[in-house]
């Protein structure tokens, strides 16, 4: 433990003698944020390196605070930053806004990384919060000076209206002790109406810039939810029929999950788990997976079943809010059976 501090403490050390030799920020008054932000999402890195990197060297979170939103040892992401680094570096990439010709494929990942940003801070994938307040502040923030860049992308615009359509519910996603509040189940009262009108004005100009793209499709989604003045005037045909078309889109099984629900939602749970089992294979060991199989099948009134995916959910998740919530769900629905083994 004491040749580890040592080292840290040395790296630190190293870090802010280094910052101290580079030039003045002052020398120019030009926001360099979106240039950096460009390289940060170079193709050549992976999605965890370049969500990394981009926290760092664009959000300003110190490696300390970075390694904590991803459980992860600050020793391991201070590697994982300067590997980055010096990927960006060997791959002759110049401090410049990527060409015309470079643009979409460098768009799409820059795209991609905050998208997966704003989620890691909306819904943690471990520890005791559910809310990474600090990474979704920052994925706005960020999403805001693209859309700023690139008025007229609809896909950027898209972006920024899901992030900020969902984030209009986080007052209302815990209650006063902390734990998950599901959505039918939240007060409406607390969203942030402001930000739902942005959001749905940002996607009704979206609409008009052509082909509409997955980032539009699932803020319209979000808008369909926020729209609703209860949890029973949600209109799920229209959230159905906006997920058939994103699943076409994309064909990501999480996309296929969110559309099991909607279609048990619309033609009853049996519809629902029929889609799920078609996505058994690459989401079967995933806790959502078992959550909403869960969910469907209190739905069909197997109790016993929904309990039993219950707490095979809670199992799998490293979100301790979400363990609770799964677990609490499970506990309603009775006492576990005699242990036959």
């Amino acid at each position: 433990m004491i040749d580890q501090y040592r080292s840290d403490q040395a790296r630190r050390e190293r870090e802010t003698l280094a910052a101290s030799r580079e030039p003045s920020a002052d020398v120019s008054d030009r926001d360099d944020t979106l240039t950096v932000l460009f390289l940060c999402c170079h193709p050549t890195l992976t999605p965890a390196s370049a969500i990394a990197l981009t926290l760092r060297a664009v959000g300003g979170l110190t490696t300390a605070e970075i390694a904590g939103a991803f459980l992860v040892p600050e020793s391991t992401m201070a590697q994982r930053i300067s590997r980055a680094k010096q990927r960006v570096k060997a791959s002759g990439a110049t401090f410049r806004l990527p060409t015309a010709d470079e643009q979409p494929d460098r768009l799409r990942s820059v795209r991609h990384v905050l998208y997966l940003i704003f989620n890691e801070g909306y819904a943690s994938s471990g520890g005791r919060r559910l809310h990474r307040v600090e990474l979704t502040a920052e994925a706005i923030r960020l999403s805001r000076l693209l859309h700023r860049l690139l008025p007229d992308d609809g896909e950027t615009a898209g972006l920024l209206a899901l992030m900020l359509l969902l984030e209009a519910r986080r007052p209302a996603r815990v209650d006063a002790d902390g734990e998950l509040v599901s959505l039918p189940e939240q007060d409406r009262t607390r969203w942030d109406r402001s930000l739902i009108a942005e959001g749905a004005g940002l996607l009704d100009q979206a609409y008009s810039r052509g082909a509409v793209g997955e980032y539009q499709l699932q803020a319209a989604i979000a808008a369909v939810h926020d729209q609703a003045a209860t949890a029973d005037a949600t209109d799920w045909p229209q959230i159905l029929a906006l997920y058939g078309l994103l699943d076409r889109i994309t064909g990501n099984p999480v996309v296929t999950l969110n559309r099991a629900v909607a279609a048990a939602m619309v033609d009853g749970p049996a519809a629902g788990l029929d889609l799920l089992d078609g996505i058994s294979e690459p989401m079967g060991s995933h806790h959502r997976w078992h959550a909403v199989r869960a969910h469907l099948l209190e739905m069909a009134g197997d109790a016993t079943a929904a309990r039993a995916e219950y707490r095979r959910a809670a199992d799998l998740t490293t979100s301790l809010p979400e363990q609770r919530y799964l677990a609490s769900r499970a506990a309603r629905l009775g006492a576990r059976p005699p242990d036959e083994s």
